[in-house]
């Protein structure tokens, strides 16, 4: 399409007061950091757990404070908080939100109805490059663009960073919970004390998981008090350990320290790095729940709050274990080893509800995720429940993914057992999603933010050679409980490119086999066939063309609809579509043929209308285009019109939804009072079961309305009488004959499957099932 026109919007960006920002900081203690300030529980005990020993000199305790130290520093600190977080897309981050931007700069989305229009939207803004940078920045971005491996390279780098994270949603609720009720082996023989943990955790977890439904905005507001009474409780004890037991523990963060511990452990202190990485477990939840807070406020409550507090408590531990030496090896190197007797009751009690406040920041991140990839065509689409009635961005339930995760989580914990094996597996997880991040962000640094690729580069080899470290310790135990992630990763990847693919090749084949204008021209406007009152609402991925499901209408039907709709709902790669710019609406054919195309557009982070506002906005962004039709540019209402260059489907207009264009746009409102045929209003009767009430066009005084558009406005009110049909092809996807044996055992059996067990495109909408009426057809792909 080219663009005839562009909305420009003036938003200007709110500046947040302290108190607000306060108030975020707060708030983000009990929603993102639940995971990191649980660390301490098992980091020091998966350290030590078989490969290296605590001595009496006292260099490896020291030697793993030091390494923790310096880890807190580099990755959450320096990496996250003062670099990644200033990399998001319209205040959303996560994985998926650096692919998405590295898409918009360089064009290699793979949704494959991408529009120039959807570039006007205004969170899609694309920064031009410096003088200082251009040559490197579109040299990357041409090259990125040409080559086609280069584009799906980068979609598997970011769809393993997804798969990693769903993982992570499997094994942290698992080790979180079992390392807080590892309290619990202090009081009971250690030959019986895992017949009491493993069942006490998955009870635990099981109730977590079941309570999702219910959503946490009942019970969110007291994540941040747990949280905060939490990192108080472990800093607190920290103090206390080092100035009872030992002062000098501060010596250790020297980094001399992780020297002459990697010289007398050698390659047990090399494998123990995997243990001693989950210090940072939970930090990609900082860039993964930007969007719910400000990043000031995340950098104010990580550097002033959160880190300080594991510091003191990682160095309380450690003081207290250089004094305690003969500990029966890792049963008792833990957390709760070094709290006091007296009040080690109450803080098993706080731990475990700071365990489950960290297990559902990660559960609801998982679902986040998932939402995203669907949108984006990357995951089977699943049944979206928003938990909040007053806030619909805030958190989401999937029902399926729920329950798979649980029973995931069980098995790992009745599986294992024990607290090594499903470290070492969360471990892999948090350390690839870590490199994935690296490699991401480096390419933005470049293309993005415009930066020397020797500053990129810089930053690749400095981060990524550390985290690279960590995932070879982590990789060398992938038989001692590390290839859970793997395998979880290779499933869900597997699931991911089989519907990616599948999607694609069905959108391919909707693309050759779209009907030609020309065939409609020449039925006439009747479509050679009886045309009766009502809207009839033909579903369809294409945004151009017309979709070979209609053809079977036409020739196969004695009668069709009055008004026809050909209704798009497509995902593009920006967080959020705003409200005025959610509609492309535009006709096809002759005025006298009553056929328009409309294209609800919807970001990754959006939530769908229900069929009644849905339907109600639907309606009027057809009215308000019929109005503003003549308009040859952006007239006073800000319509957009932008132009199709195939298929001869016309003009096509930006048109709002109904709630911001009541001012200068036209309106759909219902009362009780008798029919009107002011110049203002165009009403018609409408019958319903209840009362009969009056639907009317409410129309801006201003304009002048020509007969045409009148009668054009008073036929589709009266099709809007008779009822709306909402109409689909129920798809069949085949592989054609001659392909391969791999793309059909993908196709045939693959994605047929997960079509088959997945929600249908309508779900979102709900449209009742008596109006909806399904048409099946073979796709030979």
């Amino acid at each position: 399409m080219d663009i005839e026109g562009r909305k420009q919007n003036s938003h200007p960006i709110k500046k947040e007061s302290w108190r607000e920002v306060m108030t975020l900081a707060y708030q983000s203690l009990g929603v993102v950091y639940g995971d990191l300030s649980t660390s301490p529980l098992y980091v020091y005990k998966s350290a030590f757990a078989e490969d290296i020993q605590h001595s009496e000199s006292n260099e490896e305790i020291f030697g793993v404070l030091s390494f923790v130290f310096w880890t807190l520093t580099l990755i959450p600190l320096l990496k996250y908080v003062f670099i990644v977080l200033r990399a998001d897309d319209n205040g959303e981050g996560g994985t998926f939100a650096l692919y998405t931007l590295l898409c918009r700069h360089a064009r290699v989305s793979t949704l494959p109805n991408g529009q120039l229009a959807d570039e006007e939207l205004y969170e899609y803004r694309r920064d031009e490059f410096g003088s200082g940078s251009r040559d490197i920045g579109l040299s990357l971005k041409s090259t990125l663009e040409k080559h086609k491996i280069l584009q799906k390279g980068l979609l598997v780098l970011a769809l393993l960073g997804t798969c990693m994270v769903i993982g992570d949603g499997v094994l942290t609720p698992a080790i979180s919970v079992f390392s807080a009720v590892s309290g619990l082996e202090l009081s009971i023989s250690r030959e019986y004390h895992q017949y009491v943990e493993v069942p006490f955790a998955c009870i635990i977890l099981v109730l977590l998981f079941c309570l999702q439904h219910y959503g946490t905005h009942r019970v969110g507001f007291l994540f941040a008090p747990i949280v905060i009474t939490w990192l108080l409780c472990i800093s607190t004890i920290g103090i206390y350990n080092i100035f009872h037991w030992n002062p000098q523990v501060f010596q250790a963060l020297s980094p001399y320290y992780m020297y002459k511990f990697l010289k007398k452990t050698r390659t047990g202190g090399w494998k123990s790095l995997g243990g001693i990485l989950l210090c940072i477990i939970g930090s990609e939840a900082m860039y993964a729940d930007l969007g719910h807070f400000s990043q000031l406020s995340i950098k104010m409550a990580f550097t002033f709050v959160v880190y300080p507090s594991l510091i003191l408590a990682y160095m309380g531990q450690a003081a207290y274990l250089s004094k305690h030496h003969i500990l029966e090896t890792d049963y008792r190197i833990g957390f709760y080893v070094s709290v006091p007797e007296k009040i080690r009751w109450p803080v098993l009690g706080i731990a475990i509800l700071a365990a489950v406040v960290g297990s559902q920041a990660i559960i609801t991140g998982t679902f986040s995720i998932i939402k995203q990839c669907s949108a984006l065509g990357c995951f089977p689409r699943v049944k979206v429940i928003h938990t909040s009635p007053t806030n619909k961005h805030g958190q989401i339930y999937i029902p399926e993914i729920n329950w798979t995760l649980m029973l995931l989580c069980l098995a790992v914990t009745v599986g294992f057992r024990d607290l090594k094996h499903i470290s070492n597996a969360a471990g892999l997880a948090v350390i690839t999603v870590m490199l994935v991040t690296t490699c991401l962000m480096s390419i933005v640094m470049v293309l993005c933010w415009r930066k020397s690729v020797f500053l990129a580069l810089g930053f690749m080899f400095f981060f990524g050679s550390i985290e690279i470290i960590y995932f070879s310790a982590s990789l060398i135990k992938f038989r001692e409980g590390a290839w859970v992630p793997v395998a979880l990763s290779c499933i869900f990847l597997v699931i991911m490119f089989v519907w990616h693919y599948g999607t694609i090749k069905k959108y391919e084949f909707d693309v050759q086999n779209k009907v030609s204008i020309n065939w409609l021209l020449s039925l006439g406007p009747t479509l050679g066939i009886m045309r009766v009152r009502g809207i009839g609402l033909i579903h369809t991925e294409l945004v151009s063309g017309i979709p070979a499901i209609f053809s079977h209408f036409v020739t196969n039907l004695p009668a069709f609809h009055q008004v026809v709709v050909f209704l798009c709902v497509k995902s593009v790669p920006v967080p959020h579509v705003r409200p005025e710019e959610r509609f492309l609406v535009g006709r096809i054919g002759p005025k006298e043929y009553r056929l328009y195309r409309c294209i609800a557009r919807y970001g990754y982070r959006d939530v769908n209308m229900d069929d009644v506002e849905f339907e109600n906005d639907l309606i009027c962004s057809v009215a308000e285009f019929i109005r503003t039709e003549r308009a040859d540019a952006i007239d006073g209402n800000g319509i957009t019109d932008v132009r199709e260059d195939s298929d001869n489907d016309g003009r096509m207009a930006v048109v709002g939804t109904a709630s911001v264009n009541s001012e200068g746009s036209i309106r759909m409102c219902e009362d009780e009072n008798g029919f009107s045929l002011e110049l203002q209003e165009i009403a018609v009767a409408v019958a319903s079961p209840r009362p009969r009430k009056r639907v009317r066009f409410v129309v801006p005084e201003s304009p002048q309305i020509n007969t045409g558009v009148r009668d054009e406005l008073r036929e589709l009110m009266e099709a809007r009488e008779a009822g709306l049909a909402f109409i689909r092809g129920h798809c069949y996807v085949k592989a054609k004959r001659g392909s391969s044996l791999m793309k059909r055992f993908v196709i045939n059996f693959g994605y047929d499957f997960l079509r088959r067990n997945s929600r249908g495109p309508t779900n979102a909408l709900s449209f009742p099932q008596a109006s909806t009426l399904e048409v099946g057809m073979v796709y030979q792909v």
